[in-house]
């Protein structure tokens, strides 16, 4: 019963805390409300360069992953909780190196689209269509993203549909910045216009001047997400120690320290939450999926 309260209180802890951890912060702009859990998925794949990888398929491993990592705890230390514990954390932590992975490449790219944007003024300013403006970035851009180009080069080269090869152009990319540029160019071909290239050089100097601002902050914020991560770990470090002798791992198939570790871990996922919102700048958002 003690393991129960326990759990139920770690559940109620996390939940009343979401709202603070994890706001709405953008609504969908095709239904008029926030997108679903799986859609949200799919784009954060997508930013950690799994677009390829159905989010069906990585729930899957992520389900796998924790029931063999609970099982690996189970019979190594012979504690129920922290077997669960164990299971919780094998889970989650596909869906955590995702979240680096995907944080990491955005803040690579941030670098990168300046000189995209460069690339685009000179092709265009040289008398070539958009899309073939575009298209020659499968040459002339940066190595990051020449791949995701070359696609929309054959997709075009097969479709001539300008606006559905840019859709999926945006969807490769998955990033702010690349949604911008992209746009600019749907507006310029749909409209017309004779500022393209002034308003493509004022994009690319809003962006170098972005990339710094946000490099100089994540420098000076880098400490305090080093030490969430040290706090976290350390305790649980400790324990496992401790539960690998005889008579630790007997009082911890207790209830009362089944108890300890159940709230000692909803403890760790608040305290973890609460220092990477203090320490980590806002993601910008795609407004323009």
């Amino acid at each position: 019963m003690s393991i129960v309260l326990g759990c139920l209180l770690g559940a109620g802890l996390l939940l009343a805390a979401s709202p603070f951890f994890w706001p709405r912060t953008r609504a969908d702009t095709d239904a008029g409300r926030r997108p679903g859990a799986l859609e949200r998925l799919r784009v954060r794949l997508a930013l950690a360069g799994f677009g390829t990888l159905p989010p069906a398929a990585f729930l899957t491993a992520c389900v796998l992953l924790g029931v063999a990592a609970a099982a690996l705890a189970g019979a190594a230390l012979g504690v129920a909780a922290l077997a669960i514990a164990a299971g919780l954390v094998g889970a989650i932590l596909p869906l955590a190196i995702v979240s680096v992975r995907a944080r990491a490449r955005r803040r690579a790219n941030r670098a990168v689209w300046p000189g995209v944007v460069d690339h685009l003024v000179s092709a265009v300013r040289s008398g070539l269509a958009l899309p073939d403006s575009v298209s020659s970035l499968a040459q002339t851009g940066p190595t990051e993203t020449r791949d995701a180009f070359a696609d929309f080069a054959r997709e075009y080269r097969a479709s001539g549909n300008f606006t559905s090869c840019v859709d999926r152009l945006k969807d490769r990319l998955a990033d702010p910045a690349a949604d911008r540029i992209l746009e600019t160019l749907r507006m310029a071909r749909e409209v017309g216009g004779t500022d393209l290239t002034l308003v493509l050089r004022s994009l690319a100097t809003f962006l170098r001047e972005e990339t710094t601002i946000r490099a100089e902050v994540e420098a000076r914020q880098s400490w305090v997400t080093n030490a969430a991560r040290l706090g976290v770990a350390a305790p649980w470090i400790v324990l496992v120690l401790l539960a690998s002798r005889p008579e630790a791992a007997l009082a911890y198939n207790s209830p009362t320290g089944s108890t300890v570790i159940v709230l000692g871990l909803a403890v760790s996922v608040v305290a973890y939450q609460i220092m990477l919102a203090l320490g980590r700048l806002p993601e910008e958002e795609r407004w323009f999926q």
